[in-house]
C-alpha cells in the first residue's frame, strides 16, 4: 500500500519546490559570525584615534629608515607597518627565545612651552629585530652580495662581533625615530644598551599595557620582522603633552581672534564696481565732455562685478537706494576659480 502524505508534509514539499531548495543552501553558505572577545576586567587603555595617530607616525618612520637602510645595505629595502595593537607585555615576552636580543631605548620628551622641563620616561622602549633578519643585514654591511637570509638554528647566540654590528645598526635606526614625532611633540630616542637573553630579565611588569608595532622588512629576496614595544606609561606621558599643546594652541587662537576682528572692523576696504570695459583711442578720450555717452556693449540689466583687491568677489545689479546709486549683490564668488575670472 502506498504511503499517504499528511497535509503538513504536502505543504512543506510544495514550499521546497517553489523555493528551489535555496533556503537550505543559504543556511549552509552563511558562516557563523565570529566576535572578538573583550575582557571587561582589563579595558583598553588607548582609543582608536590614538592607535591611528601611532600608525601615521610609524608609517612616516618606515619611509625615513628605508632610505637610510638602502644606503647601508646597498640594496633596495622596503619597510611596511604590519600591525599596531595594544596588548599586555607578557604576550610579547612569551614569544621571545633565549637567543633573542633587544635594543633598550631611553625616551626624553621635550615640552614646547617656555620654561617647560624635559620629561624622562621611566620605562624604556624596546626594539626587536628577528635574528635571521639582523644577521642578513650584517652580512650586507660587511660586503656580502647575497640577498638570501641564511637559516639560523634554534637558540642561536650572537657572537661579540655580531653584537657590536647589531649595536651599530640599531643606533642609527633608533636615532631617526624622533623625527616622525616632531609634528606632535619633540621626543628624543637614545640607544642605551643591548639586552641579551631578555627572557631571564624582568624588563617591564608582565601585566604592563604596551603598544606593539610590527613591521615587515624586505630587502632583495629576503623578508624579516622588526618590532617596537612602546610602554603604556611612556605613551600616557606623550599623549598628555600632546593634549596640553593642543589646548594651548586653541587658547592662543581664541585670544588673538578677538583682537584680529577688532582691527578688521575699523579698517577701510576699497570696493570697485566694474560696469564693463571697452577700448577708446587717445583722441576720443581727449575730446570727451560732460554728458557724453560711452557705449560699453552691455544692456542696463547686465550683471555688475564687485572687485576687492583686484579679484571678483561679488556679482550684482545696478540700482538706486535713497536717491543714491547702489548695487544689489546677487551672488558671492566663493571659489578661487570664480574670483579669478
Amino acid at each position: 500500500m502506498a504511503e499517504v502524505l499528511s497535509q503538513s508534509q504536502i505543504d512543506a514539499l510544495l514550499n521546497s519546490m517553489l523555493s528551489g531548495g535555496d533556503e537550505n543552501k543559504a543556511e549552509e553558505k552563511q558562516p557563523e559570525k565570529k566576535y572578538r572577545k573583550y575582557d571587561f576586567t582589563t579595558p583598553r587603555k588607548f582609543t582608536k584615534d590614538r592607535i591611528k595617530m601611532l600608525n601615521g607616525i610609524f608609517e612616516n618612520y618606515t619611509r625615513v629608515i628605508s632610505s637610510r637602510l638602502n644606503a647601508q645595505l646597498r640594496t633596495t629595502c622596503e619597510i611596511t607597518v604590519e600591525s599596531i595593537e595594544e596588548q599586555k607585555f607578557y604576550e610579547f615576552n612569551n614569544a621571545l627565545t633565549e637567543g633573542d636580543v633587544l635594543a633598550m631605548v631611553d625616551v626624553t620628551i621635550h615640552p614646547r612651552e617656555e620654561g617647560g622641563q624635559d620629561i624622562q620616561a621611566e620605562d624604556p622602549v624596546m626594539v626587536y629585530v628577528s635574528t635571521s633578519t639582523a644577521l642578513g643585514m650584517m652580512d650586507r654591511m660587511m660586503g656580502s652580495e647575497s640577498d638570501v637570509i641564511r637559516e639560523v638554528p634554534m637558540g642561536y647566540t650572537y657572537t661579540d662581533l655580531e653584537l657590536q654590528l647589531y649595536e651599530h645598526l640599531l643606533k642609527d635606526i633608533i636615532a631617526l625615530m624622533g623625527s616622525s614625532w616632531e609634528n606632535y611633540v619633540p621626543i628624543t630616542f637614545e640607544y642605551n644598551h643591548t639586552q641579551v637573553n631578555p627572557t631571564l630579565v624582568q624588563l617591564l611588569n608582565l601585566d604592563e599595557t604596551v603598544v606593539l608595532v610590527d613591521m615587515r622588512l624586505t630587502f632583495g629576496e629576503s623578508e624579516g620582522r622588526m618590532s617596537v614595544v612602546l610602554p603604556g606609561n611612556m605613551l600616557m606621558s606623550v599623549f598628555g603633552e600632546v593634549n596640553r599643546e593642543t589646548m594651548g594652541r586653541k587658547a592662543t587662537s581664541e585670544n588673538h581672534s578677538e583682537d584680529i576682528f577688532d582691527q578688521l572692523r575699523d579698517s577701510m576696504l576699497e570696493i570697485v564696481a566694474e560696469l564693463g570695459d571697452t577700448q577708446l583711442s587717445l583722441s576720443d578720450v581727449y575730446h570727451l565732455n560732460v554728458g557724453d555717452v560711452v557705449d560699453l556693449g552691455k544692456s542696463k540689466d547686465s550683471p555688475v562685478f564687485l572687485e576687492i583687491g583686484g579679484y571678483q568677489w561679488f556679482t550684482g545689479r545696478m540700482g538706486t537706494h535713497k536717491k543714491n546709486m547702489a548695487i544689489k549683490i546677487d551672488e558671492v564668488c566663493y571659489s578661487a576659480e570664480q574670483r579669478s575670472e
